[in-house]
């Protein structure tokens, strides 16, 4: 009896945690953020369809790497933090999904602003 109470309560080792539970850690000058959603409507009321939706370019940051290695072995400094929001270029950085939640990795010169309100 205590086997079958054993396996119920186990987690099963395919689950996936939400990503906010999931640490990352960046390599070098490399930035992970999650995208504002986009508009589902425009101001009439027509539905867009995700085909032909733009894409995001603003983005908050969830998790920054150590800074790029310079040549002489240091590390340069990074420009953003864990919290920031930030515009990036429309096309940059590569798009992934982690615990059910569409995340983008950037490197750091692909971050124009930081956005302060």
């Amino acid at each position: 009896m205590a086997k079958s109470t054993v396996a119920k309560t186990a987690k099963a080792p395919h689950a996936t945690a939400p990503a906010s539970a999931i640490k990352l850690r960046p390599l070098g000058d490399r930035v992970v953020l999650r995208p504002t959603p986009g508009d589902e409507m425009t101001k009439s009321g027509i539905l867009i369809p995700d085909t032909v939706k733009e894409r995001p370019q603003e983005g908050e940051v969830l998790a920054v790497g150590p800074g790029k290695t310079l040549d002489d072995g240091t590390r340069e400094a990074m420009d953003v933090a864990v919290g920031d929001k930030v515009l990036y270029a429309k096309y940059a950085g590569t798009e992934f999904k982690l615990g059910g939640e569409d995340l983008l990795i950037v490197g750091a010169k692909d971050i124009l602003a930081v956005v302060e309100h």
